[in-house]
């Protein structure tokens, strides 16, 4: 996420300490630890043999893991690391390139994520938000590689840089910023410690020195201390030390194990509590208090005894959380946007984006940066009033239930809201002053659920009634104060023509209201407060020009408009001002940054009226003025 305190390539006017002070304490984002839902996962391992079980505990309770699946290679002396939504396990022995993914949110087995650039065991992960590195091993000669991957891409990893020394066995942990290797063997143990800067690729850089050498310790940590604890030299086998990220030195003692690790037990946290496994064919798992030096505690027991399985969490310190705040201006003395505005939310680029631009409806002309989604995602979908806009929903790769928020008089950055009722993509919205309406979309699955939310207050979405078939991505933001439309879409396996409708004062299910001239998904939709418009979309394989209007007080088919400037899918909707309808983006078959509009209250082919800021499909659209506000 975007800071929310002023940057200098961003901020306007002057600001005084006292302002931005007050944002970051008050009204803006400021990073703080994890202490949600947090799982803890342990990978693979040796039970003698190789293992392919996957356990999870939940971090905040004390007891007996569960079991969530296979890795789809049995393996130990793995490696890897994990987002807030994704986990990996990388490499092992028997020597292997395999990099495998979990959700955590879910349970079953592992699926194929890419390679590493070498097969190879005995290695050790960390990880931030954004990036995992898989750090050094066997080949099985002792190599000083680090792996790098993006945790949100499905790919092969690619080289970041190198180590100090070559080594197997080291234990690795990150903070946001920066990553640490300690130990290992080279064959004798080493007591050096090696720092990345996470954001960047290079060589290791020395950091410190263990207070011995050793090897096989597990390590986890909070946003700025990582622990260590145990290792295979029988000497310091219970004995734990740390380290703080932001400042270079040797580690100091940090207390004691209970039993001690041996044979690469591993770790991992949720920013206040360190769980780390004994090692060896066992079962038990430790817990430690990050910030305090006292002695760890007895957690619970994996479901198989077994060595060296690899360990992450979606709340270890290398994940930054921001607390829940209020969209800011660039500045305090930023000049607030006025008149009637459209906006464009993510989308693809060839990649998802976090992106959020807008426009003037009554002016032709480009658009304009406006500031960025609290996560990238395409094919998410907005409702908006004169005060807020919403944003619910998406995809990149995998399947959102976020709903973030906006000001559109306050140029920023969106904040988090709720959640939707189920992840899913390409839902279909509309809304009047007060109410929003999620229809469809698609979670592996089309789907017919309705999402409502109230725009003016914060919180999760709740059941509004269903659609009368199952549909997705089509033409929304069609609406009156009193109606809400959405027209044709996708419903498996082919484009719909359907047109349905909901009254937003009445929870209920939704009503057929008639057939659009032209079967297909992924168009536009823009409205006065008596007429909806829809234009483009995609017949499959086809793309189209076709504009489509109804009367939205009335029911029955759609009338021919007239036709586009180019026949393109993945339009965003919603961006009217009841005179105006603007048709931005789209794939054609690239991605484009084309903006067309028309004069709702006629006929007659839609004209140019400017670019995007950069070229742009599926992405999500709305404004301030649209036919169902008042």
């Amino acid at each position: 996420m975007a800071n929310s305190y002023p940057r200098r390539d961003q901020a306007r006017g002057i600001w005084k300490i006292n302002n931005i002070t007050k944002n970051i304490k008050g009204d803006g984002t400021y990073p703080n630890s994890n202490t949600g839902a947090v799982r803890a996962i342990y990978m693979g391992g040796g039970a003698p043999s190789t293992s392919s079980v996957i356990d999870y505990f939940q971090t905040s309770t004390a007891g007996n893991a569960v079991d969530f699946g296979d890795l789809s290679v049995a393996r130990d002396l793995n490696a890897g690391g994990g987002s807030f939504t994704r986990g990996l396990c990388c490499g092992g022995y028997p020597n292997s390139d395999v990099i495998d993914y979990i959700h955590f949110a879910s349970t079953g087995n592992a699926a194929d994520f890419g390679n590493l650039t070498a097969a190879r065991s005995y290695l050790a992960g960390m990880s931030n938000n954004i990036r995992c590195l898989s750090v050094d091993g066997l080949t099985p000669s002792r190599v000083n590689t680090v792996d790098s991957v993006n945790i949100a891409t499905l790919g092969n990893a690619t080289d970041f840089g190198d180590t100090q020394a070559a080594t197997a066995l080291p234990t690795c942990t990150a903070s946001p910023t920066r990553g640490i290797k300690a130990g290992g063997n080279t064959p004798s143990n080493v007591d050096t410690i090696d720092f990345f800067e996470l954001a960047t690729t290079g060589n290791g850089v020395d950091f410190g020195n263990l207070g011995a050498a050793q090897r096989s310790q597990s390590s986890f940590g909070s946003q700025t201390r990582m622990v260590m604890a145990g290792g295979q030299d029988s000497a310091t086998r219970l004995h734990m030390e740390t380290i703080q990220f932001g400042s270079l030195g040797n580690a100091v003692d940090y207390g004691d194990a209970l039993t001690g690790t041996n044979e690469n037990g591993r770790g991992t946290s949720n920013s206040i509590t360190g769980l780390f496994a004994k090692g060896s064919v066992d079962n038990t798992i430790e817990q430690k208090t990050i910030a305090s030096a006292a002695n760890a505690t007895d957690f619970g027991d994996l479901t198989v005894a077994r060595t060296a399985a690899h360990a992450t969490s979606n709340g270890h310190g290398g994940l930054e959380v921001f607390d829940k705040r209020a969209p800011e201006l660039y500045s305090p003395t930023g000049k607030p946007l006025s008149g009637d505005l459209g906006f464009i939310a993510g989308g693809n680029t060839g990649s998802a984006s976090t992106v959020i631009q807008y426009f003037l409806i009554p002016s032709l002309g480009n658009a304009v940066d406006f500031g960025d989604l609290t996560q990238a995602r395409s094919s998410t979908s907005c409702v908006a009033n004169t005060s807020r806009g919403v944003t619910g929903g998406g995809y990149t790769p995998d399947f959102f239930d976020n709903i973030d928020y906006f000001i559109p008089s306050s140029k920023g950055n969106a904040a988090d809201f709720g959640n939707l009722s189920l992840a899913r993509y390409g839902t279909i919205t509309s809304n009047n002053d007060t109410i929003g309406v999620f229809m469809g979309g698609d979670s592996g699955s089309d789907d017919n659920r309705m999402d409502n939310i109230t725009i003016a207050t914060t919180g999760n979405a709740t059941d509004f009634g269903n659609t009368t078939i199952n549909i997705f991505q089509g033409g929304g933001q069609v609406n009156s104060s009193t109606r809400g439309i959405y027209m044709g879409g996708y419903s498996t396996p082919t484009a719909n023509n359907t047109i349905g409708y909901i009254t937003f004062s009445s929870l209920g299910d939704a009503t057929n209201f008639g057939d659009l001239t032209v079967a297909r998904f992924d168009e536009g939709g823009v409205s006065s407060s008596t007429r909806g418009v829809a234009g483009g979309g995609s017949t499959s394989p086809a793309n189209s020009n076709v504009i489509d209007y109804i009367t939205i007080a009335s029911t029955g088919d759609a009338t021919d408009f007239g036709d586009l400037t180019v026949a393109r899918q993945g339009i965003a909707n919603g961006a009217s001002n009841k005179i105006r309808g603007v048709f931005s983006g789209g794939v054609d078959p690239s991605y484009t940054n084309v903006m067309d509009y028309i004069t709702i209250a006629t006929t007659g082919n839609a004209l140019d009226f400017g670019d995007l800021i950069s070229a742009v499909g599926y992405n999500g659209g709305n404004s301030n003025g649209h036919g169902g506000l008042s």
